[in-house]
C-alpha cells in the first residue's frame, strides 16, 4: 500500500527469544505489523530488519518510516538474557566491612520451601572483589564511626588490577542517610567516570539490605552490555532517520525516555512481558477480569488485569536474583513454540524449559534445529499449515518435524510420531495450565469467573483448551494476537516510579509527617520527569505508604490522599491487611517502612478501526487436525484471518489462520469477530 505524505504514526518494537515483533499505528488508527526472527548475536539488528520489511510493504524506505515517526517504544530481553545466562561485566563491590558475604548468604528463605536440594544461582561477585570498608551508619542515618578513605583506595587498587568493568556501592543503612555511599562514589568515579559505577542510594534508597545490595550488583552487571546494545541501537535509528523520541518500555510497564534508563538497566529486565498492562486497556471496556496467557516461541507470560490494569508489585525474582524494582506482576515460565521436548536418563518425557530460540529454532524450520519442539508437534498434528509462515521470512517443513520428533521422542518410546507429538503438547499444556493457576487459584483467585486472553504467536492454539480445563467460560483472541505485547507498548504511558524507606511508628510521625516526606518525594519526582521526559506530556502523580505491625516483614502498601490523617491512613491500612489476611490488630501499633511517588504521562490511545461487516465466511480448506484426547482427528474447516470481517461467526471445531498466529477452536465452541478484529470465543 502506499501511504499519503501527511501520514504520521508510532512505531513498537518487541525483541523475543525467537522472533522481533514490530507494530505501527498509523495517525488514522490503522495498525501495521510484522515477524522476523531475532537475532541473538545482536538484537539491534533484529530492529533493523523488522523495519525493512514493513517499510517494504508500506512502499516505502524503513529512512521515510522513521522519518513519518513521532514515538518509537522498544522492549528488549537484551537484560533479561545476559542475567540468565550470566554474560554480565565483571563487577567490584564496595560494602560495609563485617557485612561483605551477606550477597551470599541471601535471606534463608527458598522460593519453593519444599525443594531443599535446588542450588542457588552463582553469586555474581566473587568473594575477593567483595572489598569492605569501615565507617558505619546506623538505622536512623546517625553517623556512629567515621568512614575509612584509606579503605576505599585499597579497593579501588584490587579493582584496578583484577580488571573490574562495573562498581557496586551498598553500604549498610545508606537509604537513611546516603553521605559515606556518596563519598565513596566520589573516589570511585575518578577511576570509572560516568554511569559505571552503581550506587544503591541513587538506584535503590530501599530497606532490606540483602535485596538492595543484589538490585545494585546486578545494575553493575548490566550497565555495559546494555548501556552498549542501547548506544548501538539509538545511533542506527538516528542515523535511520528516526524523528520522534526513543523510549524503551520497563518492568513497571511504562516507558522511559532510553538516556534516562542506560544506567538504569536493572529497570528492563522485564521489558517485553511488562507491555501486558498496556496491552489490556482496550479489552477492559466490558469490566471483565482477564487472565492473560502470552506464549510466544519461548515463554508463556501469564497475568491477571483487574479494573483495567494488571498490577504492580515492589520486587520480582529473576534466575533466582531479587530485584527491588517495580515491576508488573507477571508469572513466566518457559513454555512456547520453541520449548524443546526430551527424554531423561531413566524414560521420562519432559517437555521445556530449555527452548530452541532463533537460531536454529525448532527442526520445521530448516535452520539446522534437531530437536523437537512444540511447534513441530503442532505441525505433525495438522494444526499449522507447511509452507512460508512470519510473511516468509521462515518455511515449515512437515517432514523435518516428524523425523526430529521420531528420532527423538516416537522411536525411543515406542510410540507412533503422531502419537509421541500429542504427547509433546499434552504435557505442555499441563505446563500452561499450572501457570495460570499459579497467579489465579494459588493467590485467591477464581479462574471460572474469568476471560482468558490468549495472545503471542501460540496463543491462539492452546487458549480453548487451557481456558476450558480452568472453567473459563470466554475466550479472547486479540487482533494481531502474534504481536500483542509489540501492541501494548504503543498503549503504554509514560512512568517514573519514585520511592525511599523510613522506620518509625506511624503515630509518632502523624500524617503531616508522612505527608511532608512525600512531598519531598514529589519534588524530587518533578525534578526527575522535567529533565527526562519529553517536552510537553503532562504527568499525574500518585502517593502511597508502606505499613506493617512491628516486627513483621513484609509491608503493605496503602494510598495516600494529600488530605489524608493518621486515623484515615490507619484505617487504609487495616482495611488491605483484612483483606489480605483475613485479620487486623485492633489497637495494634503501626510502623511506616517507606513512601514513594508514582508519576504518569499519559498517552492517548489511538482511533480503533471499526472492521467492514463481512458474508458468512468461507474456509480455504479442510484440513485433518488432532484437536483433543476427547475429539481426536477431525476435518476441520480452515479460514484466512484477513477475511473475517466483523460479526464474522464460527461454530467450532475451525482454525483461523492469521498474520501473526494461529486459532484453534474446539467442537462446540462459537467465535464472532469483534467490531476492532478481536475474536471472541463462547467456550463450550
Amino acid at each position: 500500500m502506499l501511504v499519503v505524505v501527511s501520514w504520521r504514526c508510532a512505531i513498537a518494537v518487541d525483541v523475543g527469544g525467537t522472533f522481533t515483533d514490530l507494530a505501527v499505528v498509523g495517525t488514522d488508527g490503522r495498525r501495521h505489523t510484522a515477524k522476523v526472527p531475532s537475532v541473538p548475536s545482536d538484537p539491534s539488528q533484529g530492529v533493523l530488519d523488522v523495519l525493512d520489511v514493513l517499510a517494504g510493504e508500506l512502499a516505502m524506505t524503513a529512512s521515510a518510516l522513521l522519518a513519518r515517526c513521532d514515538r518509537f517504544v522498544h522492549g528488549s530481553t537484551v537484560a533479561t538474557n545476559a542475567l540468565l545466562t550470566g554474560r554480565v561485566a565483571r563487577v567490584g563491590l564496595v560494602t560495609s566491612a563485617g557485612f561483605r558475604d551477606s550477597l551470599e548468604i541471601r535471606r534463608g528463605l527458598r522460593e519453593d520451601q519444599w525443594d531443599h536440594r535446588a542450588p542457588w544461582p552463582p553469586v555474581l561477585v566473587p568473594r575477593s572483589l567483595r572489598r569492605p570498608v569501615r565507617g558505619r551508619v546506623d538505622a536512623s542515618g546517625a553517623e556512629i564511626e567515621q568512614l575509612v578513605v584509606a579503605d576505599v583506595d585499597d579497593a579501588i587498587d584490587v579493582f584496578l588490577d583484577q580488571g573490574v568493568e562495573s562498581v557496586a556501592v551498598c553500604l549498610l543503612h545508606s537509604y537513611g542517610n546516603p553521605a559515606h555511599e556518596r563519598a565513596v562514589a566520589e573516589l570511585v568515579r575518578r577511576e570509572w567516570p560516568g554511569p559505571l559505577t552503581t550506587v544503591s542510594s541513587e538506584l535503590v534508597p530501599h530497606l532490606g539490605e540483602y535485596a538492595r545490595t543484589s538490585t545494585t550488583v546486578v545494575n553493575a552487571g548490566l550497565v555495559p552490555l546494555v548501556g552498549e546494545y542501547l548506544g548501538r541501537l539509538a545511533g542506527a535509528l538516528e542515523a535511520g532517520g528516526l524523528g520522534g523520541p526513543l523510549l524503551m518500555l520497563q518492568s513497571n510497564g511504562g516507558t522511559v525516555p532510553i538516556d534516562a534508563v542506560s544506567a538504569r538497566p536493572v529497570d528492563l529486565v522485564l521489558s517485553g512481558p511488562a507491555a501486558v498492562g498496556g496491552a489490556t486497556r482496550r479489552l477492559t471496556s466490558d469490566g471483565a477480569t482477564l487472565v492473560t496467557m502470552e506464549i510466544g516461541g519461548t515463554s508463556c507470560d501469564v497475568a491477571v488485569a483487574v479494573d483495567g490494569s494488571v498490577p504492580v508489585v515492589d520486587g520480582l525474582v529473576v534466575g533466582g536474583y531479587h530485584l527491588d524494582v517495580p515491576a508488573v506482576d507477571v508469572h513466566t515460565i518457559g513454555a512456547g513454540g520453541g520449548t524443546i521436548a526430551h527424554i531423561d536418563a531413566t524414560g521420562f518425557l519432559h517437555v521445556g524449559p530449555d527452548g530452541a530460540g532463533a537460531e536454529p529454532g525448532p527442526a520445521c524450520y530448516g535452520r539446522g534445529g534437531s530437536e523437537p519442539t512444540a511447534t513441530d508437534a503442532h505441525l505433525v498434528l495438522g494444526r499449522l499449515r507447511p509452507g512460508p509462515y512470519a510473511g516468509g521470512s521462515i518455511e515449515l517443513d512437515e517432514s523435518l518435524a516428524r523425523r526430529a520428533i521420531a528420532e527423538r521422542i516416537a522411536e525411543p518410546l515406542g510410540l507412533e510420531v503422531d502419537e509421541a507429538a500429542i504427547g509433546i503438547l499434552t504435557l505442555l499444556e499441563e505446563h500452561l495450565r499450572h501457570a495460570v493457576e499459579t497467579i489465579t487459584i494459588q493467590r485467591g483467585r477464581d479462574p471460572r469467573s474469568m476471560t482468558m486472553v490468549a495472545a503471542g504467536g501460540a496463543g491462539g492454539l492452546h487458549g480453548s483448551r487451557i481456558a476450558r480445563a480452568l472453567g473459563c467460560r470466554r475466550l479472547v483472541v486479540p487482533a494481531e494476537a502474534g504481536v500483542f505485547c509489540a501492541l501494548g507498548m504503543l498503549d503504554s504511558d509514560l512512568r517514573r516510579d519514585v520511592s525511599r524507606s523510613t522506620v518509625g511508628r506511624l503515630d509518632d510521625l502523624g500524617a503531616v509527617g508522612v505527608l511532608d516526606l512525600l512531598a519531598d518525594e514529589q519534588d524530587r519526582t518533578n525534578a526527575l520527569i522535567g529533565a527526562e521526559w519529553p517536552d510537553g506530556v503532562a504527568a499525574t502523580s500518585t502517593w502511597y505508604a508502606d505499613l506493617r505491625y512491628p516486627g513483621q516483614m513484609w509491608s503493605v502498601r496503602v494510598s495516600v490522599d494529600p488530605a489524608a490523617t493518621t486515623v484515615s491512613l490507619r484505617t487504609a491500612f487495616e482495611q488491605e491487611y483484612a483483606r489480605r489476611y483475613g485479620h487486623v490488630q485492633a489497637s495494634g501499633e503501626v510502623e511506616i517502612t517507606g513512601v514513594g511517588v508514582v508519576a504518569l504521562g499519559a498517552i492517548g490511545l489511538a482511533p480503533a478501526v471499526v472492521l467492514e461487516t463481512t458474508d458468512l465466511p468461507v474456509p480455504i480448506e479442510r484440513r485433518r487436525c488432532w484437536l483433543d484426547p476427547t475429539s481426536g482427528w477431525q476435518e476441520v474447516p480452515v479460514y484466512a484471518g484477513a477475511d473475517l470481517g466483523a460479526g464474522a461467526t464460527l461454530e467450532g471445531p475451525f482454525v483461523i489462520e492469521d498474520r501473526t498466529t494461529t486459532v484453534l477452536g474446539g467442537i462446540g465452541d462459537r467465535a464472532v469477530v469483534g467490531a476492532g478484529g478481536d475474536l471472541e470465543v463462547e467456550l463450550a
